[in-house]
Formats: structure tokens, C-alpha cells, sequence
């Protein structure tokens, strides 16, 4: 469905959030909805009121200490990781802003107090699943999140935003797979036209085969454990390093004896486009897709969604050689890594495949890549597990990198000939 066919009413001007968010006096939620940015449902049971009341009140107190924090936006799931949030991300500043019960509206119409007034360094938001046990339709909660990316992006125009799908639920919960598959498409919809906004499969990884939650990791089908949370903190670090907020310091790697780089780790010095000019000295490629950043090459998550691209080393490598780096892929994610051409799937393998019967590799952590060719066929390992023990390869030819959906990173891309 395309956003921009919404009705007009989905499309209200968010600029009055402060006066509506504090109608009612203090922190209160409004009394109506009479003037309010958005659609759909604004919960006002007794207890939510409350709640809202709490924790907007005790956030005031605290706009000067969470300046320039990255802030995590969204209902119970959110408020839920309490203390542990800032556990889970080391030394990263960051602003807990969920709030239990919470609906897009909801948000839209505190986003000014609550996440504006702290200038934030990027925004994490994970909202829609009690719009559906609202009986809100996907394309009116759409509406809402298209509302609160624009008030960011007007805010500050290469804000980042780490756009989380809505984990999956039960219909036992009022929140069927089909209504949470259909919002999350729509999500992906809405940032086609936004760079600055990173969409992150968290759905997938959390679904089991019917598409509910797993009861191992959301023993009440709604809300994550700790070992769900952990798994959400693993999905969003690699983004969040890629966003320059992490994973900052040098890289200690050593080579081993006999080995060369061929990613020096500060530019994209040796590497092209097929038929392009080498990027000597360039940060990123002339699509801004490939980017070294702290010692990683990382590929980028397209804005549309799905986009092919590839990046060759200039030189190419006729005799036998072994060539080792490690890789790390955000959920799902597929890339590629071309030997002299034929591509070897490169990809976050247990989610995305081929190979979803490994034991050793690591969902969203660095696992390391092993290729040794000799003659025309190529042994390849991913933390020593056999993923093809006779690729076929050509006798000579560059080697390259694959982006397509996802983001994938690299590091410590080295080559040992002969």
C-alpha cells in the first residue's frame, strides 16, 4: 500500500505535540482527542493515565542528564528493559522512553518532552503492537509512525532512526501474524525514501513457524525475557556501531605471518566498482552503500529494502591463496563474497541460509571466513565448519563483496598466496 494515498487525516501537522501533550494539567494525558496529531487509539483507562502521568513527570527532572543520549521509544516492551538497557550497550549513553500501554498516538503526541527536548544522538523505536490489540488497521498505525519520522527528521534532517518491526505475537493476544506481518510491510514502505532511518528485521528472528512468538524467549507470547532481550540488544549493536556510537576504539588485530591485508581498514584504498575508478582515499563508495568505518567495511542496509550491489578488489589473484576475514550480519541479512567471481554465500545463515545447520556460527557476532583455493576449487569454512569443500573457482579474477538486504559488515580481510 502507498502511505502517500493515506487519508488527510493520517497526515495532521505534528507540530502542536507540546501544548496537546499537556492538556489536562502537568503530564496528564489528554482528556479527548479533539486537536491531536494522528488517528487511532489513545488509551485513558485509570491505570494508564497514571502511569503516563509517573514517568513523563519523573523525565522532566531529567532533561539535562539525558542530553545527546540515544533514546529507545516505545510501550511495554521498551519500559521493560528497565535498568538492564544500559547494561546491555556498555558505555553507550542511553534514555529508557517506553512507556506500558503505549500506542503510536501516544508517542506522537509526547515526542517533543519525552525525545526532542534531549537532542538525541539517534532514536531506537519499537511501537504498534497495542494499536492491534486496539483493533487499529496496519495502514492507520503506518500513518502514525509516518507522522513520528517526519517530526524527527524535521527535528534534525540526518537524525538517525533504528525503526524496529514489531515483534511477532498471538491471536490469542489480539495481535495475529497476519495483522503484524501486514504492519511491518508497511514499515518497510515507510522508509524508502529515509537514509537516515535504518528498518531492523526483528520480527523473523522471534517468529516461530506459525508466526507467533516463541514461548522461549516471550513466555507470555507478548513480552520478551531476558534471553529476548538479549537477542534485541545483539540485532541492534552492529547498526549502532555502523552509526558511529560504538565499537570506536582500534582494532588489535595482528596479521599472522605471511598474510596481507587487502582492506586497510581507514578507506576503501584497492577496491571498485566492476568497470569503475578505484576509491583511493574515499570513506565510503560513490553510492554510499560500502563504508570503512573503525577498522570495519561494512555494506550498509538499503533504504529500499533489497538492493544488489558489489565491490571488487583492484587487483586480481591467480595463484592459489588463503583468504580469511570475519563477518557480522544484522537479522537476515544476505551478502556475498565473489572468488575471482563465482559467489560464496555470505549471509546471516541460520535466519537467511543456505547453510542453517551450523552449530558454530554466531547470530550477530563476529564469526570468521576461510577460503583456500588451490587449483580451481576452494575449500570453505565458517569457524572451521565445512560450508563447501569443492567450490569451484576460475584460474584467476578480483575478489568482491555482495550487499543485498541487511547489513553485513567485514574486517580483517586478508590474503596469503601461494
Amino acid at each position: 500500500m502507498n502511505l502517500r494515498l493515506l487519508p488527510a487525516f493520517l497526515l495532521l501537522s505534528a507540530a502542536p505535540l507540546c501544548s496537546a501533550a499537556k492538556e489536562g494539567g502537568g503530564w496528564a494525558i489528554p482528556a479527548t482527542d479533539e486537536g491531536l496529531p494522528g488517528a487511532g487509539p489513545l488509551r485513558r483507562a485509570d491505570w494508564f493515565r497514571q502511569l503516563w502521568q509517573e514517568r513523563r513527570s519523573a523525565w522532566a527532572q531529567q532533561v539535562a542528564a539525558d542530553q545527546g543520549a540515544v533514546v529507545f521509544l516505545g510501550d511495554s516492551i521498551t519500559q521493560g528493559w528497565g535498568e538492564d538497557l544500559s547494561k546491555a550497550f556498555g558505555a553507550l549513553k542511553v534514555a529508557n522512553r517506553g512507556i506500558s500501554g503505549d500506542t503510536t498516538r501516544g508517542v506522537l503526541i509526547r515526542l517533543e518532552e519525552d525525545v526532542l527536548a534531549l537532542h538525541p544522538a539517534a532514536v531506537v523505536l519499537l511501537v504498534g503492537t497495542n494499536d492491534l490489540e486496539e483493533q487499529a488497521a496496519p495502514p492507520v498505525i503506518a500513518g502514525n509512525l509516518r507522522l513520528i519520522l517526519a517530526a524527527l527528521r524535521a527535528h534534525r534532517a540526518d537524525l538517525p532512526v533504528i525503526l524496529c518491526k514489531v515483534f511477532p505475537s498471538s491471536a490469542s493476544k489480539s495481535r495475529p501474524a497476519a495483522a503484524i506481518q501486514a504492519l511491518n510491510a508497511l514499515c518497510a514502505d515507510l522508509v524508502r525514501d529515509q537514509p537516515q532511518v535504518t528498518l531492523l528485521e526483528t520480527w523473523k528472528p522471534f517468529a516461530n513457524a506459525a508466526g507467533d512468538a516463541a514461548a522461549a524467549e516471550f513466555p507470555d507470547l507478548l513480552h520478551p525475557n531476558a534471553a529476548g532481550y538479549a537477542k534485541w540488544a545483539a540485532a541492534l549493536r552492529p547498526v549502532l556501531a555502523t552509526l558511529g556510537l560504538s565499537e570506536t576504539e582500534p582494532d588489535p588485530f595482528q596479521l599472522e605471518p605471511g598474510f596481507v591485508s587487502i582492506f586497510n581498514g581507514r578507506d576503501l584504498s584497492g577496491w571498485q566498482f566492476k568497470g569503475g575508478a578505484p576509491f583511493e582515499g574515499q570513506a565510503r563508495s560513490s553510492d554510499r552503500r560500502y563504508a570503512a568505518i573503525h577498522g570495519r567495511l561494512v555494506v550498509t542496509t538499503p533504504s529500499e529494502g533489497s538492493k544488489i550491489g558489489q565491490l571488487w578488489t583492484v587487483r586480481e589473484f591467480p595463484r592459489d591463496f588463503t583468504l580469511r576475514l570475519e563477518f557480522r550480519a544484522t537479522p537476515d541479512a544476505d551478502s556475498g563474497v565473489f572468488l575471482r567471481g563465482p559467489q560464496l554465500q555470505c549471509r546471516d545463515y541460520l535466519l537467511a541460509g543456505p547453510f542453517t545447520q551450523l552449530t558454530k556460527y554466531k547470530p550477530q557476532e563476529w564469526n570468521e571466513l576461510e577460503v583456500v583455493v588451490t587449483g580451481g576449487r576452494a575449500r570453505c569454512t565458517c569457524n572451521g565448519e565445512v560450508l563447501d569443500e569443492a567450490f569451484a573457482v576460475p584460474a584467476t579474477g578480483p575478489i568482491g563483496l555482495e550487499g543485498d538486504r541487511g547489513q553485513m559488515e567485514y574486517r580483517r580481510l586478508r590474503v596469503k598466496e601461494g
